[in-house]
């Protein structure tokens, strides 16, 4: 099933302000339907990376779990629900509540990924939870400025392994998540820095969280 015209007018609105990510409209595309599909399945988007793309993936949490550009009020059988269950809240539910999309983080389980790494292999903490948490359906976003981060390429792996749809954020040689195909959809930056990696990655994420809130939440 296809998205809505104005859900892929995100893309275009992305590359006007940035016209050098035209270069990766095919995979902004891809990944754009990758995560509505996946939502309309009614599954979840996981998201992983290190240091500064740590605080990304909980940026992309943050935009999918609530409202980002539009209001997301709840639907009246929410609020039917509310009123039977919970009436003495239910119009501060109604009036402060918004219509989520399924997001988890993996990098901040502060204490099981310090246990892991302590107890069994540092680079797999994303695997192992991958493994508990991911199912077949979801969406991994990974992310990994210069594509060879291994602890991002164990948790690709563990998506293919668990029928996860992945998507990588790297920078302009996509490193060995490029290189070798580990991921579904490779989102390569024109950039080679770090620090300039990560400037257009963040608006990549913004417009995908866009999308998918425009998709499912949009007139």
């Amino acid at each position: 099933m296809s998205v809505k015209p104005s859900t892929l007018k995100a893309v275009d609105d992305l590359i006007e302000r940035y016209p050098a990510l035209e270069v990766c409209k095919a995979d902004l595309v891809a990944a754009v339907e990758a995560i509505c599909e996946s939502y309309r399945g009614g599954h979840k988007l996981i998201a992983c990376g290190n240091g500064g793309s740590a605080s990304d993936a909980e940026h992309i949490v943050g935009e999918l779990m609530k409202g980002f550009l539009l209001p997301r009020k709840l639907d009246k059988k929410m609020e039917e629900r509310f009123r039977e269950v919970c009436p003495e809240s239910a119009d501060c539910f109604m009036e402060n509540l918004q219509g989520a999309l399924p997001a988890l983080s993996m990098v901040n389980q502060v204490a099981l990924n310090t246990a892991f790494a302590n107890d069994q292999a540092p680079d797999l903490s994303f695997a192992q939870q991958l493994l508990g948490m991911g199912d077949e359906g979801d969406v991994l976003v990974a992310i990994s400025t210069s594509g060879n981060s291994t602890n991002v390429i164990y948790a690709l792996d563990m998506a293919r392994a668990k029928g996860v749809k992945s998507i990588a954020l790297t920078g302009r040689s996509g490193g060995k998540i490029k290189a070798k195909k580990l991921a579904d959809i490779t989102i390569c930056v024109p950039e080679d820095e770090t620090f300039k990696i990560q400037e257009y990655h963040l608006p990549v994420y913004h417009m995908l969280c866009i999308a998918a809130e425009n998709e499912f939440f949009g007139e």
